[in-house]
């Protein structure tokens, strides 16, 4: 998972919010609202990571306080984030992301900068997702389904491409790869507003905890 920072709601959200008898499944800006959320996430799902396009066959507008159990929240954009169409039609066991969690609770919200989301996970060599706290872990297998075979060989490859990168960079220079390389990598990883490359935040991860274990 990456953070996601939420930016201005859709003035037609705005505006429907205040509309007499307003709910969610009466918003006619639905359009409006998954362009946005497309936008701020940068083209990647809050949760797999997968690419998302704005479209409704193509991406789920997510209530990460679901709307039967958070009626309050139904129409507050902070609660909404734009999520793959996690293998919808598929065997549960092959669901995932918002099609797996349905109504169920997270521990941690992606886009809620107090959750430091990307604190909170990590990354094993096999592709898998893991993390410290025992509860966020667990929810992570059971709840968002994060490390069925086809998401861990996704993220596998692109922790391949960064090992590839390490290994390449050591090679050229018969040696250890300065700071500003891995920084400069890094950047490269995120720069700009547009969109990201799929699952890029576990060479973002890897290259952090170089990083982390480097002089200043």
């Amino acid at each position: 998972m990456r953070a996601i920072t939420k930016g201005t709601e859709p003035p037609s959200l705005t505006a429907h919010r205040h509309t007499v008898h307003s709910d969610y499944h009466n918003y006619q800006g639905k359009d409006e609202l998954r362009h946005a959320l497309v936008t701020e996430q940068r083209g990647l799902c809050c949760y797999c990571m997968g690419r998302i396009h704005n479209g409704p066959a193509t991406m789920k507008i997510e209530h990460w306080r679901c709307q039967s159990r958070y009626p309050a929240e139904r129409l507050n954009y902070r609660n909404m984030l734009g999520a793959c169409t996690g293998g919808q039609g598929q065997p549960p066991n092959l669901q995932h992301c918002d099609t797996r969690k349905e109504e169920r609770d997270l521990q941690w919200n992606p886009a809620d900068p107090d959750h430091h989301i990307e604190t909170r996970v990590r990354y094993e060599v096999d592709g898998s997702i893991r993390s410290a706290d025992a509860a966020f872990d667990a929810e992570l297998d059971e709840v968002l389904n994060l490390n069925i075979p086809l998401l861990k060989n996704n993220r596998r490859g692109v922790l391949d491409a960064v090992l590839a990168w390490w290994k390449h960079e050591t090679e050229v220079r018969r040696g250890a790869v300065p700071r500003a390389r891995f920084e400069q990598e890094r950047h490269r990883q995120i720069d700009g507003t547009g969109r990201l490359e799929p699952f890029c935040q576990i060479a973002v991860w890897w290259l952090d905890q170089r990083l982390a274990r480097m002089p200043a």
